[in-house]
């Protein structure tokens, strides 16, 4: 695994700032994200339970190391307030080293 595929961008909607400052805040806090930002003003239209929804949200897009995955999958599982959270992990290829180091790096920081 190349060091840039060490890193990846989770995505995930949720249903207000305040909520998305929650999660994100909790994310840092616990060293499962390097970054979280938010993306208020979002218009998601989807289907769910055979109905056509369309709702205004706020993406999270989150910088995370790859191996802290299923910790922080978790975390926003259990803060989330949707039934059915979107949380989407992408893989990168590459990146500016520099960032990408930092990003890799925030956890051992506040060790």
């Amino acid at each position: 695994m190349s060091s840039a595929e060490e890193v990846q961008i989770i995505f995930c909607t949720v249903p207000d700032p305040d909520c998305g400052q929650r999660i994100a805040r909790h994310l840092v806090e616990y060293q499962l994200a390097a970054c979280v930002n938010l993306l208020p003003g979002i218009q998601s239209v989807y289907r769910w339970k055979g109905e056509i929804c369309t709702d205004a949200e706020t993406l999270l897009m989150i910088k995370a190391r790859t191996a802290d995955y299923k910790d922080l999958e978790n975390a926003i599982r259990k803060l989330h307030p949707y039934e059915l959270p979107e949380i989407i992990a992408v893989p990168l290829n590459n990146g500016l080293a520099g960032y990408l180091d930092w990003v890799r790096s925030v956890k051992n920081e506040a060790q």
